[in-house]
C-alpha cells in the first residue's frame, strides 16, 4: 500500500450525500442530486419584539425552522444572507445528535453511522464558509462518536485548527443501572478558522480560586499562594536547570531529581532569593522551595481557559431541567438541555458583545436565549417545528419581553430588549414526476423570481425590482420570465440594456427563434430554461 495522501477517515457512502425525508430520517443520494445542490428560500413567518425592515432581515436575530444543511446552504448561497454572513460568524456552538441509540421526545438520537459522519461532514463544510477568520466552531459530543468527529474535523478545517478538547462534567451522581462505568462528563472539540487568528477570552476569576491565595509568612505585599519551583524537565533535556540551591534553614546543599529538574535558572534563582519569593514552609519543613505568586500581580481581566469545566463552575444536566421546568410554568422540560451557564462561559470565551453566535441544531434555543442576554448576534435553526413551537419560540420570546428570570439573567444584567425574525426553510422548488424534474406548482410569480436567483451564484435579488428584471451581478442583469420567453420579449429586454451590460433570462420555456435573436442582440447574453438548466447549472456540491 502506498503511503502518499495524507491521514483521513472512511465510511460506507462517503462519496455520497444524503437529503432529510418527510419522515424525520435520512436518504442516500448522489452528490449531483438536485436536492443537494438546491438552495432553498427562507420565507419570513412573523417577527417579535424589535426588527429591521423587510429588505434588511438578514441583520436581524433569526430563528429558522427546517434541516439544518438546508438553512446552512441558503446562509451561504443567498446573496441577502450570504453578505451578512459568510466569513462573519464569531461562533458556531451545536449539540448534534449523539448517536446513541437513545430515542429523546424531541428527536431521534439514533442514526447508523455511516449516515452520522455524512450528515456532519455536510454541515461541517458549510460552517466552515461561514466562520469568521478569527472564529470557532465547537461541536458537543458524547462518547459515541466524539473519537470519530475528531478526525472528521481534522479533514475539513485540517488539524493545526485544533484548539481543545473541554471536558464537562455533566452530572456529579453515578447510575446504579450502568453496564460498565457511570459516565459523568460530554466532550466539546473546538476548532478555530485560523489558528493564528483565534484568541479565546479569559476566564473571570472566581471566589474559590481566591481562596487558594493566603498569607502564611505575613509577607507586606499581601495573599499569595504556593508555585512548583519543579518542572517536568530531565537533567538530560535541561542540564542548565540541574544545579544545587541551599536550604536556608539547614544550610544543606539541595538538587533537585534528575527526572524533574528546577523550572528557573541560576540567575533567576538568586533574584527569587533577594525578592523573598521562595517559602520553605512556616517551620522550613519542605524539602523543596515553592514560588510565591501574589494575589496583586494576577492578571486583571482573567485566567486563561482550562480544558476541564466542574459541575460547580457551569452547572449540569440536572440544573438545565430545572431552569427548563421554570421557563416553561412546570411542563415537561425539554429532553437534552445544556444549563446557561454552561453556554456563558462557551459564548464568553469565544466573542464579544455585537459578534455572530449561531447555532444549528437549536434544541430547546439555549444558544440563542444565553446569546440574545449577553448582547450578542444570534442565528439559532431546528428542524422539528413542533420543537420551536413548543420551547424555542415561547422561551426566546420571554428573554424579549423581559419574562425570564432565571439561568444567567441576573448574572449578566439582563432586563429586555431587541427582537427576531421567525423564518422557515421553504419546500423545493423542483419535484418528481414520471421520472423527470419539474418545478413545483407553487413556484410561480415573484417567487419563481426568486427561487431562480436563488440557484444562480453571485446573483442577488432587486430589492426594488422592475419586472422582468429581478436582480444583478456586476455588470450582468437577471430577467426572469413566468412563462414562455418569445423574440418579442427577448428584443424588449435588450432594448433596456445599456451598452456595456450583459442578461441571464431565465424562463419556463423559451423559442428557438428567440435564443438566436439574443445571441445576435447581445452576445455573452445567455437564456435558460428552468428547471433543466437551472438544474444543469447547479451540479456541483462542495467538497
Amino acid at each position: 500500500m502506498g503511503t502518499s495522501g495524507r491521514l483521513g477517515l472512511s465510511w460506507i457512502n462517503k462519496d455520497r450525500a444524503l437529503v432529510s425525508t418527510q419522515e424525520g430520517g435520512y436518504e442516500w443520494v448522489d452528490r449531483n442530486d438536485f436536492r443537494v445542490a438546491e438552495t432553498r428560500l427562507l420565507r419570513d413567518v412573523t417577527s417579535v419584539g424589535e426588527v429591521h425592515d423587510s429588505g434588511e432581515r438578514a441583520q436581524d436575530n433569526l430563528l429558522i425552522v427546517g434541516d439544518s444543511v438546508d438553512a446552512l446552504r441558503a446562509l451561504t448561497g443567498i446573496p441577502e444572507f450570504s453578505d451578512e454572513y459568510q466569513g462573519k460568524v464569531k461562533l458556531v456552538y451545536i449539540d448534534p445528535p449523539f448517536n446513541t441509540g437513545q430515542a429523546f421526545a424531541q428527536y431521534d438520537d439514533g442514526l447508523e453511522h455511516s449516515v452520522w459522519l455524512t450528515m456532519m461532514r455536510d454541515r461541517l463544510l458549510l460552517i466552515r464558509e461561514l466562520l469568521a477568520p478569527d472564529g470557532s466552531v465547537w461541536v458537543h459530543l458524547d462518547d459515541a462518536e466524539m473519537a470519530y468527529c475528531k478526525v472528521l474535523m481534522d479533514e475539513v478545517f485540517t488539524r493545526p485548527n485544533f484548539v481543545a478538547t473541554v471536558v464537562w462534567e455533566k452530572t456529579t451522581s453515578g447510575r446504579n443501572d450502568a453496564r460498565a462505568f457511570s459516565t459523568d462528563q460530554d466532550y466539546i472539540l473546538v476548532y478555530s478558522r485560523n489558528p493564528d487568528s483565534f484568541k479565546p477570552r479569559k476566564v473571570a476569576h472566581t471566589a474559590a480560586a481566591d481562596k487558594a491565595y493566603k498569607n502564611q509568612d505575613n509577607d507586606p505585599r499581601g495573599p499569595w499562594r504556593e508555585v512548583d519551583y519543579k518542572c517536568p524537565k530531565t537533567a538530560d533535556e535541561r542540564p542548565n536547570l540541574y544545579y544545587p540551591i541551599i536550604h536556608p534553614y539547614t544550610g544543606e546543599e539541595i538538587w533537585p531529581r534528575r527526572e524533574r529538574v528546577w523550572a528557573y535558572g541560576r540567575e533567576e534563582h538568586e533574584r527569587h532569593i533577594a525578592e523573598d519569593l521562595l517559602f520553605w514552609g512556616r517551620t522550613g519543613n519542605y524539602s523543596f522551595p515553592k514560588l510565591k505568586k501574589f494575589l496583586t500581580d494576577r492578571s486583571a481581566d482573567g485566567t486563561p481557559p482550562r480544558t476541564l469545566w466542574p459541575t460547580s463552575e457551569v452547572d449540569q444536566s440536572r440544573t438545565a431541567k430545572t431552569e427548563s421546568k421554570k421557563i416553561f410554568d412546570g411542563g415537561v422540560p425539554f429532553s437534552t438541555p445544556k444549563p446557561e451557564r454552561f453556554m456563558h462561559r462557551v459564548i464568553h470565551l469565544a466573542t464579544e458583545p455585537g459578534d455572530i453566535v449561531l447555532d444549528c441544531f437549536g434544541g430547546s434555543g439555549t444558544t440563542a436565549a444565553v446569546a440574545h442576554k449577553m448582547g450578542r448576534r444570534w442565528v439559532t435553526v431546528e428542524r422539528e417545528p413542533g420543537t420551536v413551537e413548543s420551547f424555542v419560540r415561547p422561551r426566546l420570546t420571554k428573554v424579549v419581553y423581559g419574562e425570564d428570570p432565571g439561568g444567567v439573567t441576573e448574572l449578566v444584567g439582563w432586563e429586555k430588549g431587541g427582537g427576531f425574525r421567525h423564518m422557515e426553510v421553504a419546500p423545493s422548488m423542483y419535484e418528481r414526476a414520471a421520472g423527470r424534474v419539474l418545478l413545483a406548482p407553487w413556484v410561480t410569480g415573484e417567487t419563481f423570481s426568486e427561487a431562480a436567483c436563488a440557484q444562480l451564484d453571485g446573483f442577488a435579488m432587486d430589492p426594488h425590482p422592475e419586472p422582468p428584471f429581478v436582480g444583478r451581478k456586476g455588470r450582468q442583469l437577471l430577467a426572469v420570465i413566468d412563462g414562455l420567453a418569445t423574440d418579442k420579449s427577448v428584443q424588449s429586454i435588450v432594448d433596456q440594456l445599456d451598452e456595456d451590460e450583459r442578461v441571464v433570462i431565465v424562463a419556463k420555456s423559451y423559442l428557438r427563434e428567440a435564443a438566436d435573436l439574443l445571441k445576435t442582440l447581445s452576445p455573452g447574453s445567455r437564456i435558460k430554461k428552468a428547471p433543466q438548466d437551472l438544474l444543469d447549472m447547479k451540479g456541483r456540491v462542495r467538497r
